[in-house]
């Protein structure tokens, strides 16, 4: 008897339908898998035999060939288990049901329990592009898929309660849709900028990155702060919109690194990867292509700590992610792309002692090693950077001080107001900050007057700026006027925004 059970295949951060086609014939020759599977889909075999058995159902004895198709796509983990399993109890008769209009996914315990599937979320809102009217998936995944509204989701403890459900026999009853306002107020930081001791100007340099989604980099002296003021960062970004959680969780439900506790990601990323990174796992790779670092770090902040400690061969890899928003993975078995919107956030010390910059203490590297130390972050690289800032050694008054600084809620404030100007500038347009702007949306949102184009022209003559370096501080000086709720970008903008420009472009 032959059957057909739905399924998925997460593609990158695609999803591509898969169906299980069961066909269950005569005679002693064993089951058959066919279809691409990798080894863990291979195993499903055994697992699905013995999770049949502990839950009161047979598995068939005679000749059975399951096949995964479309054939050309790669099956890879064990999320089959579950539509082989019910596929088989319909091609034996031991169930009834269209099942046409459903989805499965889930890993099948031995004893026939479900176990945690990663890419439910990507399964969930591809269910429902292709209108599926529900999707069975383990119980723990439930809350990461009701976060989609407009499909039935029914969540299964174990393979028998789905027997019977399916049977008439008990009733599972599907999860209600999540509040996401609710789930967007759970953010709680152990940091904060009011516990950060001077160092003002670099808070402002900070403030408008978040603002625009800029990139910055933090050169000064070891333990004036950098690290620290870094890691504030998110508590000062604006709050995620629906959509960007969406795209962010995602993500890491494919990485397989969303906490089963904490199914949605509501606080955006903070990523901070050591510099003895690879390439690969800073842009993502693999033989099935997983996102990396970059990726991990969409709609958030991406920290590189001591930044000239990377290899330059890794940091090169920014480049493209930087410029476009995106990275494209190529192997044999295809290319794929994944999204890296994201804030970089660098520190690094001005040579290899760090004392350079310090007028207390005097430097003890030779002007050759400091030129060494510092050509390991390449000039196009530097150019793609918005903000340089130099963070200094802070003085004994500010230090202990008792006053507490301007909370990260009050800039945050601040930062939102900015950010809500974008939404509304960007809303028929598929960027939202300021930081993604193309040359001609630049022209279109960030005219200035003569005078001040007078003063940029001066600039891009005495500082030997770039194309790229001219545009990037066109899109500046429009975050600090949207933070000053201003439509005209005036000269006082345009001349902040060249003061965060290094002193040397290449």
């Amino acid at each position: 008897m032959f059957s057909k059970t739905n399924s998925c295949a997460v593609v990158g951060l695609d999803c591509e339908k898969i169906e299980v086609e069961i066909d269950v014939g005569h005679g002693l020759g064993g089951l058959i898998m066919v279809g691409l599977p990798d080894a863990a889909v291979q195993e499903s075999k055994e697992r699905v035999r013995s999770a049949l058995k502990n839950s009161g159902a047979s598995f068939p004895s005679t000749t059975t060939v399951i096949n995964l198709a479309p054939a050309d796509i790669r099956k890879e983990g064990p999320a089959y288990d579950l539509p082989i399993a019910i596929g088989l109890l319909k091609s034996s008769g031991q169930i009834h049901n269209d099942l046409q209009d459903s989805l499965f996914m889930g890993e099948l315990a031995l004893d026939g329990a479900l176990r945690h599937t990663n890419g439910i979320l990507p399964v969930t809102i591809f269910a429902r592009r292709e209108k599926f009217k529900r999707i069975y998936l383990p119980r723990i995944n439930a809350s990461e898929a009701n976060l989609v509204e407009g499909i039935e989701i029914i969540p299964v403890d174990n393979l028998k309660q789905l027997i019977n459900h399916l049977r008439g026999v008990e009733e599972i009853k599907p999860v209600d849709p999540q509040d996401f306002s609710e789930l967007s107020k759970r953010e709680d930081f152990d940091i904060d900028m009011a516990h950060i001791k001077g160092q003002e100007h670099v808070k402002r340099a900070l403030e408008i990155a978040a603002s625009g989604g800029h990139n910055i980099l933090m050169s000064g002296p070891p333990g004036t702060g950098k690290t620290l003021l870094a890691r504030t960062m998110p508590t000062i970004l604006p709050r995620m919109s629906k959509e960007e959680a969406l795209e962010v969780t995602k993500i890491y439900s494919i990485a397989g690194i969303l906490p089963s506790n904490k199914p949605f990601v509501t606080a955006r990323p903070f990523r901070s990867p050591h510099h003895s990174a690879s390439a690969a796992s800073l842009v993502g790779g693999g033989k099935f292509p997983r996102p990396g670092e970059i990726s991990l770090a969409h709609r958030g902040v991406l920290f590189l700590d001591e930044l000239p400690e990377f290899p330059r061969t890794t940091l090169e890899n920014l480049r493209q992610p930087l410029e476009d928003g995106t990275v494209t993975i190529s192997r044999a078995q295809g290319t794929l792309t994944f999204p890296s919107k994201f804030s970089l956030v660098a520190s690094m010390n001005p040579c290899p002692c760090g004392y350079l910059s310090d007028p207390e203490k005097e430097c003890t590297c030779a002007p050759t090693q400091i030129i060494k130390y510092q050509k390991r972050i390449s000039g196009p690289l530097l150019d793609r950077i918005d903000l340089h800032i130099e963070v200094p050694r802070i003085n004994f008054e500010k230090l202990s001080a008792e006053k507490l600084a301007e909370p990260s809620e009050k800039i945050r404030e601040r930062v939102e107001k900015a950010k809500d100007i974008q939404n509304r500038r960007f809303k028929d347009k598929k960027i939202t900050s300021n930081s993604e702007m193309n040359s001609e949306q630049v022209r279109e949102y960030c005219r200035i007057d003569d005078q001040t184009l007078n003063l940029l022209k001066n600039a891009i003559s005495q500082f030997q700026l770039s194309a790229r370096a001219y545009y990037r501080v066109l899109k500046l000086s429009r975050t600090i006027a949207d933070l000053n709720n201003d439509d005209k970008i005036g000269m006082s903008y345009v001349a902040e925004a060249l003061q965060y420009r290094p002193r040397t472009d290449t």
